[in-house]
C-alpha cells in the first residue's frame, strides 16, 4: 500500500461494556464503547458477530443487530433477548462494566429497501432490534405495517418512526415461542397495499420460513422479501438465511 493509499475498511472491533440494563423482562441493552467506532458504517438492520464465551471453553460467532451507534460518543448499544442459559443471552446478563467482547462486521441483508411503496414487518422478540432500528430510519409518512410476536403486555416497546406506521402487538399469552401460526394467521387476513411492497421476516426459522411462503403466493417476488431466521428449538446459536 502506497503513503497516500486509502486505509482498508476496518471489520474488527474490541468491545467494552460501558453499562447493561433491562429494557423488559426479555429484552436486555448491552451498551459498548470501543476505538474508532466513527469508522463502523453500516446500515440500520445490519449486525456484528460476537465472539461469545461458551461454557466449554473457547468461542462462539453470535449474529446480533446493531441497535444504534453514537460515533461522537463512541457508543455502540445491541440488545439481547434473555432465553434461558444460552451463552449470549447468560453473558448479557451477567455483563458489567469493563467487560469485553471481539467483534466483526458488519454485515446481513436486512436493510431497508428505499424505493419500496410500502414496507412489511413480521418479527419475534429476536428481531425487535432490527425492526425497531429500521423503523426509526424510514422517511416521514412511509407506509408501514408491523406484526411484533411477544410474550406479553410487559414486553412491548416504544417504537419511535416517523413512517405511516401501522403497529400490532402480537402476544402469546403463555403460549411457548417458537414454531406456531400466530403472525401467519395475521398476515393471511391484511390486504396487500397497491405498489410495490417489501417485507422484513425475522425470528424462528420455520415461522419465518411459512410468512415467506405465504407472501409467494399471493405474488410477491423473492426480492421483496428480506427473511431471516435467527433460531430455531433447541439450537444453540447457527443463522439461517431463508432464501426457499
Amino acid at each position: 500500500m502506497t503513503p497516500d493509499a486509502p486505509a482498508p475498511p476496518r471489520d474488527e472491533w474490541q468491545l467494552e461494556v460501558v453499562e447493561a440494563f433491562d429494557l423488559t423482562p426479555r429484552l436486555r441493552r448491552v451498551v459498548f464503547t470501543a476505538a474508532h467506532l466513527d469508522e463502523l458504517h453500516y446500515r440500520p438492520g445490519q449486525a456484528l458477530v460476537l465472539r461469545m464465551p461458551l461454557p466449554e471453553g473457547g468461542t462462539g460467532r453470535r449474529d446480533y443487530t446493531i441497535r444504534s451507534l453514537d460515533p461522537a460518543a463512541q457508543g455502540l448499544a445491541i440488545d439481547f433477548v434473555q432465553h434461558g442459559e444460552a451463552p449470549a443471552s447468560t453473558w448479557a446478563r451477567r455483563a458489567r462494566a469493563g467487560d469485553t467482547l471481539s467483534a466483526a462486521g458488519p454485515r446481513g441483508r436486512t436493510v431497508l429497501a428505499a424505493q419500496a411503496d410500502w414496507h412489511l414487518f413480521c418479527a419475534d422478540e429476536t428481531g425487535l432490534p432490527a425492526v425497531a432500528h429500521l423503523l426509526e430510519t424510514m422517511s416521514p409518512g412511509a407506509p408501514a405495517f408491523a406484526w411484533l410476536e411477544i410474550d406479553g403486555v410487559r414486553d412491548r416497546l416504544v417504537l419511535s418512526t416517523q413512517a405511516a406506521l401501522t403497529l400490532e402487538w402480537v402476544q402469546r399469552d403463555g403460549q411457548r415461542p417458537g414454531p406456531s401460526s400466530l403472525l401467519l394467521d395475521c398476515l393471511a387476513r391484511f390486504t396487500l397495499p397497491p405498489g410495490r411492497g417489501q417485507a422484513y421476516l425475522v425470528g424462528e426459522t420455520s415461522n419465518v420460513r411459512a410468512l415467506r411462503h405465504h407472501l409467494v403466493a399471493r405474488g410477491f417476488e423473492r426480492g421483496q422479501i428480506a427473511s431471516e431466521g435467527y433460531w430455531r428449538p433447541g439450537r444453540i446459536g447457527g443463522h439461517d438465511h431463508v432464501d426457499d
